[in-house]
């Protein structure tokens, strides 16, 4: 049993978001040693009741004596959120752990753990030590399948994902349950977040009003691949589409390897990237079927029926969870003993 000293006490920065909502409940989940949760946010008043651990607690202000003697702080809400409270979490000795990409600017160094036997992670390129980033979902998807076909030479990666309406945060998610509603009781849909509709429908852009554009997602994914893999091996391609489901980054990829190449040793290659390989005769994963999952799940490789080069991979994950396992591994490997 670890000692009281060593136990940490650690802050949720945008604790409602659903992003913190599902780090604090994976914390709990997995019985990660924590003296206390503080729970931080800038869109709720500070004494807003809420819980952690099963045990009462407020939110607290965004203030200096809000950090102090935390050992880790997660910031989960907006990246201009992260931007505007890390130097208070920094300046109180807390090590910061960035969920929401905004970070980049001051040297936060991206980390996937689970990679480390693959690939080193790069090392922070900054004057503020003690900051990590923990990708995007779909950064750590693309990083995982690179990484694993690195041996075998392939010469293309191109990987499409279908967002769900949750990387939105709750207003995306509203939204698209108020249109399905509103179309099939033939009533005028709100488009406030996408500025087009998404029930019943697939997109390869968002209106023109849309509070984010969907060129502007692929631009941050991209760049979060440059920020990892640093030129180690080359980035994949990557394309979005807006799929109409709730939670849950599904994805399909392309890859171009040698055509000697068994395909029982890339599913070996994905499973050693740290991914559930479904069984044989399991059905594909889903959206559902990975609820709740922590891993990336991914059915097993298919070669292409007229590119005898060609392999195809169809995976999913819970993108809720896979940011919150990631993050909460990243404060692990800095708590474990160095050898």
């Amino acid at each position: 049993m670890p000692r009281e000293d060593s136990i940490p006490r650690i802050a949720i920065v945008g604790a409602s978001s659903l992003r913190g909502k599902e780090l604090k409940q994976f914390i709990e989940d997995e019985n990660f040693s924590v003296a206390d949760i503080a729970l931080l946010d800038t869109t709720l008043p500070a004494g807003t009741l809420s819980e952690a651990a099963g045990e009462p607690t407020f939110f607290k202000p965004m203030d200096p004596e809000s950090f102090a003697g935390v050992r880790f702080v997660f910031f989960c809400g907006t990246s201009q959120e992260a931007k505007s409270n890390w130097k208070l979490a920094a300046d109180a000795g807390a090590t910061i752990i960035d969920l929401t990409g905004g970070l980049g600017e001051v040297g936060a160094a991206p980390w996937i753990p689970g990679l480390d036997t693959l690939l080193a992670p790069p090392e922070a390129k900054t004057d503020h030590p003690g900051i990590y980033s923990s990708p995007a979902p779909p950064v750590m998807i693309a990083c995982r399948l690179a990484a694993a076909l690195q041996q075998f030479s392939s010469s293309r990666l191109i990987i499409l994902f279908f967002p769900p309406a949750s990387e939105h945060e709750q207003l995306g998610i509203d939204e698209l349950e108020k249109q399905t509603a509103d179309l099939l009781l033939l009533r005028p849909i709100p488009q406030v977040v996408f500025d087009a509709q998404v029930a019943f429908n697939l997109l390869a852009s968002y209106g023109e009003a849309s509070r984010l554009a969907i060129s502007e997602m692929r631009g941050e994914i991209s760049k979060g691949l440059a920020a990892y893999l640093c030129g180690r091996i080359p980035l994949p391609a990557v394309l979005l589409i807006q799929a109409p489901v709730f939670y849950g980054y599904a994805f399909a990829a392309y890859a171009d390897l040698p055509v000697s190449v068994d395909l029982a040793a890339v599913d070996a290659a994905l499973f050693a990237a740290g991914m559930h390989v479904v069984g044989k005769d399991d059905p594909k994963p889903t959206n559902v079927s990975v609820a709740g999952e922590a891993k990336i799940h991914i059915a097993r490789a298919e070669h292409d029926a007229a590119v005898s080069s060609g392999v195809w991979l169809w995976g999913a994950s819970d993108n809720l969870r896979l940011a919150a396992a990631n993050a909460v591994r990243i404060a692990e490997e800095l708590l474990a003993p160095k050898v």
